[in-house]
C-alpha cells in the first residue's frame, strides 16, 4: 500500500453555507456516503476527524460498496484487473485534491514479512495497519460469489490525498483510518456474503498487536 497524501484536522461545524447546500441535496452525512451501508456510527465520526468536515459532497451512482463488490466478483472470476475504487469521500467545499480513497483489492495469498515499524498492527481480519494518513484491512473470503477452492484475500484500503500535512494527534487519527477501513472492509464482507463476516468483527479492534 503506498503511504502519500496527508491531511488537516480540525474541528468544522455546520455553518449556514454547509445547511443550505444540506437543504439543496448537495451534501450529506457520514453515515449516508458510498451507497449508505459502508460507514458505521463510529466511522463517521471518524471521517469527521480525518476530514475536519460534518457534511460531505454526495457520492456518485457507482460509487457504492455493492458495485465494487460486483467487480470485485469480476475479478475473481478473470483477473484481467484485480483492484479498483469503492468510494471517493470529499468534504464539503473541498477541492478536487483534497478527498479521501477507499480502495479495494485482490490479493494472491495472505501478505508475508513484517510491515515497516511505522505502523501500527492491529487484530482485525487476516492483518490490518494504520498510520496517520492511510489504514488497511485484509480479509479472507470463502463465498459463493467468489468461487473457488481457496478462500480470496481482500485487501480494503483508505487513504487521504491532500495538499496540507496531517495536524492533530498521531495516535488519535490512526484509531480513525483503523475505523473507516474496518467498517468498509465488514461492509465490503457482509455485500459478498463472506462465511463468518471474513473474520471479522462487529466493532474494530484498535488495540495494538
Amino acid at each position: 500500500m503506498v503511504i502519500a497524501g496527508s491531511l488537516a484536522v480540525g474541528a468544522v461545524g455546520c455553518t449556514g453555507g454547509e445547511n443550505a447546500d444540506a437543504a439543496h441535496g448537495r451534501t450529506t452525512g457520514p453515515t449516508e456516503l458510498c451507497g449508505g451501508v459502508a460507514a458505521s456510527v463510529e466511522a463517521g465520526k471518524a471521517l469527521k476527524a480525518i476530514m475536519g468536515s460534518s457534511r460531505f459532497e454526495r457520492s456518485g451512482p457507482k460509487d457504492t460498496v455493492a458495485h465494487a463488490s460486483s467487480s470485485l466478483s469480476d475479478a475473481n472470476a478473470s483477473p484481467a484487473v484485480d483492484d479498483g475504487d469503492i468510494c471517493l469521500v470529499y468534504g464539503n467545499n473541498s477541492v478536487p485534491s483534497d478527498r479521501l480513497e477507499v480502495t479495494w483489492e485482490l490479493l494472491w495469498g495472505p501478505l508475508e514479512g513484517e510491515p515497516a515499524a511505522k505502523f501500527r498492527v492491529l487484530p482485525m481480519g487476516e492483518r490490518a495497519l494504520a498510520v496517520p494518513d492511510a489504514g488497511v484491512v485484509q480479509f479472507s473470503c470463502r463465498s459463493e460469489k467468489l468461487p473457488g477452492s481457496t478462500p480470496a484475500h481482500i485487501d480494503v484500503g483508505v487513504e487521504r490525498w491532500s495538499p496540507k500535512d496531517p495536524e492533530g494527534d498521531p495516535e488519535r487519527l490512526k484509531d480513525a483510518y483503523a475505523t473507516v477501513a474496518h467498517s468498509f472492509a465488514l461492509a465490503m464482507a457482509r455485500e459478498l456474503r463472506c462465511e463468518n463476516d471474513g473474520g471479522l468483527d462487529p466493532r474494530p479492534a484498535l488495540d495494538p498487536v
